[in-house]
């Protein structure tokens, strides 16, 4: 048994009434001041205005019957695609970010709380003292002897002085300062993994959207290098045919003159795909030419499963991170209002204290002597020139800021939902028209090839149904790719996104 053991078994009373005051104040807690959080009302259709593209759905659903938007970029089946999700996921500076701040979130919510509890500190001390001394010397010299005496005055030995004990101390969350902290703190925390979500949503989207639009950049490349090459093989038979005065000079020189446009589009479209190689590279957290020999081999753009089941208005708001993120905000600022109304009222604060000392170590168990006190104090506003109803006042005014920065949320969530689905049906239909017109505009160069070598008709043709083809197909690949990051931004209007664990511990 060591010493503060025995200290405990010997002094009952001092012991049991620290403690006991413990206790009984918790009965004096009373009600929180301030507004009690209510969740804001959204003011959501019940129905989506446009319609899909096509009457039936084929997207996954859960057990509720609501829309499975988790991993929808998976549903693009390209695994190069889904490889480099997961690696932006685990590698991008920007979630890493998002999900520091969820770390420092519930660092604080841990901090809010531990206020709610009485704090504890023990206490030792030794201190080793004495009072010093001081020599009188007398002497005489008589003929050649010389004699001295000295003596102390004075003088006591050291002394020792060992102390140890405990001070505890409470604050009684009377008017619930400390317990509005907590709610801000913890509707804080739930924000900031709303945020988390918010940040991986728009990573997916960003990378998807990024290797969709490189895939196309690859695709008009190969168009354009397939019709140029054509398109040279044409100038020289016509250069051919010229020499031969089967044909003009102005016939070569357009046949050349168009093979030569077309090679001009190459370095742009080169300069565009590079650039979105880098910036997808980036996304992963790696350098910019991190993905070049990766992305090298061509790949068709990747083509979604239409429709994608939408659910019902209200189904988005739940599932859009942005929107919680911002509704937990409001929650939080609510909560700071009645902090700073319970500053406004007196704070009870209870102490007390144990201690014991004794000269010897082994005394502070046995011969000691024991102190103890305990008592409350309480500490009332009289006047601070209205500086605490001017923090509520601000701290109103704040709540009311996030009441609209939700509506806000609301609005822009709806509105994005109708947006991507107007712009993917309608591209949908774009896409059709474009397809039907560059089949034909194939089968009129095909036309135009056998009756200029036939003699039917001039180059002239030839040059004009060529230039609608390149076009034409160009276009389609173009459109293609809209449908595909329409798709995409229609998932991210839904709220879908990721639903593994990128390093922040589980989101709510």
């Amino acid at each position: 048994m060591n010493a503060f053991q025995r200290l405990i078994l010997n002094r009952p009373r001092a012991t049991f009434a620290l403690a006991g005051w413990l206790g009984t104040a918790t009965l004096l807690a009373g009600c929180a001041v301030g507004p009690d959080y209510r969740a804001p009302q959204a003011d959501a259709p019940a129905q989506w205005r446009t319609a899909p593209p096509v009457s039936a759905s084929t997207q996954p659903t859960l057990a509720d019957g609501s829309t499975d938007l988790q991993q929808w970029w998976a549903r693009l089946n390209d695994p190069l695609l889904d490889a480099l999700v997961n690696e932006a996921v685990a590698g991008n500076l920007d979630v890493a970010t998002a999900t520091s701040r969820v770390r420092e979130a519930r660092a604080v919510l841990r901090q809010a709380g531990g206020a709610l509890y009485p704090s504890l500190n023990a206490t030792g001390g030794f201190t080793r003292s004495g009072q010093g001394s001081s020599a009188v010397t007398t002497g005489s010299t008589t003929g050649s002897t010389t004699s001295s005496t000295a003596s102390t005055l004075g003088g006591s030995g050291p002394t020792n002085l060992f102390q140890a004990g405990f001070d505890a101390s409470w604050e009684i969350d009377i008017f619930g300062a400390n317990r509005r902290a907590l709610e801000a703190a913890r509707d804080s925390y739930d924000a900031a993994q709303w945020d988390r979500r918010t940040a991986l949503l728009t990573l997916i989207g960003d990378v998807t959207t990024r290797y969709v639009q490189a895939r196309g950049y690859q695709a008009r490349l190969a168009l354009a290098r397939a019709t140029a090459t054509s398109q040279q093989e044409t100038a020289r038979l016509t250069r051919v045919r010229y020499t031969a005065g089967a044909t003009s000079g102005l016939d070569a020189a357009n046949a050349a003159g168009e093979a030569q446009s077309t090679l001009a589009t190459i370095p742009a479209l080169e300069a565009s795909y590079a650039q979105t190689v880098y910036s997808l590279a980036v996304l992963t957290g790696r350098t910019p030419d991190a993905l070049v020999e990766r992305m090298e081999a061509p790949l068709p753009v990747p083509a979604p499963v239409l429709p994608v089941a939408r659910g019902v208005p209200a189904d988005t708001l739940l599932a859009r991170p942005d929107v919680r993120a911002a509704e937990r905000r409001y929650a939080q600022y609510t909560a700071r209002v009645g902090q700073a109304e319970a500053a406004r009222y007196p704070r009870v604060t209870l102490t007390g204290s144990l201690s014991t000392s004794g000269t010897q170590f082994g005394d502070l168990a046995r011969h000691s002597s024991i102190g103890w006190s305990i008592g409350p104090s309480v500490t009332i506003p009289l006047f601070d020139a209205g500086r605490l109803k001017a923090a509520v006042d601000i701290a109103d005014a704040q709540r009311e800021q996030y009441l609209i920065a939700y509506r806000s949320a609301v609005l822009t969530a709806l509105t994005d939902v109708e947006n991507a689905s107007v712009s993917l049906a309608r591209e949908t239909e774009r896409t059709q028209s474009l397809q039907q017109s560059a089949d034909a505009y194939g089968e009129a160069a095909k036309l135009a090839h056998a009756r200029y070598e036939s003699g039917s008709t001039g180059f002239l043709e030839v040059l004009t149904a060529d230039r609608s083809l390149y076009s034409a197909q160009d276009t389609l690949i173009q459109s293609r790719v809209s449908v595909t990051t329409d798709y995409i931004a229609l998932n991210k209007a839904l709220g879908g996104g990721w639903d593994g664990d990128a390093g922040a511990g589980t989101t709510r």
